[in-house]
């Protein structure tokens, strides 16, 4: 499997989502500065966490526009998988590459504490070994996760299967719409997602419940 993960000024997840990658598919992911213009042939792009840019203007607004990302978005078009986590996430929507934005937080506060997750839809090309509606533990650690849709795609992403995962039993800890956690593109084949299930593959970080998320990726991918 031919994977990079995007290094943009502020990512601080993307040596922890490396690790993942390397640990659960068994293939180590190149680097690649945002900067760049082109991409090798690849079958996964990630987009990490961070707080690229310092978060200013908005968060994941400038990185959105840097030269990578054309390279990205010609790549997700021919149907390469993208993967976006918390500040990838938030880029992909301010790239135009999901549905929908982020907000800051209901709270105005950051968060940072584990919530649950429930897997709303396991036939995607990253889910397919969780269960359907199987409920999570995942870790967050965000300030703007606040996600919001117009009326309109809001019904769209409900009617076409496009969110992949809500916050569970009452642990939405940011006022998301509708408890998302995660949605898709129409395609299926570009995610996004504020929890980090980077943070939880092996048993010395508390648990193993972002496993599934990487063996989907390698079964499907790879």
């Amino acid at each position: 499997m031919k994977a990079a993960i995007i290094q943009f000024p502020g990512s601080n997840r993307d040596t922890d989502m490396a690790h993942a990658l390397s640990l659960v598919t068994g293939y180590a992911p190149r680097m690649i500065w945002h900067g760049e213009t082109a991409l090798p042939p690849l079958d996964l792009i990630v987009l990490p966490g961070g707080f690229s840019y310092g978060d200013y203007l908005r968060a994941g607004a400038i990185a959105a526009r840097s030269p990578i990302l054309d390279a990205i978005r010609t790549q997700a078009e021919r149907g390469v998988a993208v993967l976006g986590v918390c500040n990838g996430f938030q880029i992909l929507t301010e790239a135009q590459l999901l549905p929908g934005g982020l907000m800051r937080n209901a709270s105005l506060k950051f968060v940072c504490r584990t919530v649950q997750l429930q897997v709303e839809n396991n036939r995607t090309p990253f889910t397919s070994r969780f269960l359907p509606n199987q409920i999570i533990d995942c870790p967050v650690a965000h300030h703007d996760g606040n996600y919001f849709a117009d009326p309109r795609t809001l019904a769209a992403l409900e009617e076409n299967g496009q969110i992949v995962f809500r916050y569970a039993n009452g642990t939405n800890p940011n006022g998301s719409i509708n408890d998302i956690a995660g949605v898709t593109n129409r395609q299926g084949n570009v995610l996004g997602l504020m929890p980090h299930p980077e943070n939880l593959v092996e048993p010395s970080q508390g648990g193993t419940n972002g496993r599934p998320l990487f063996e989907s990726i390698l079964d499907n991918l790879s």
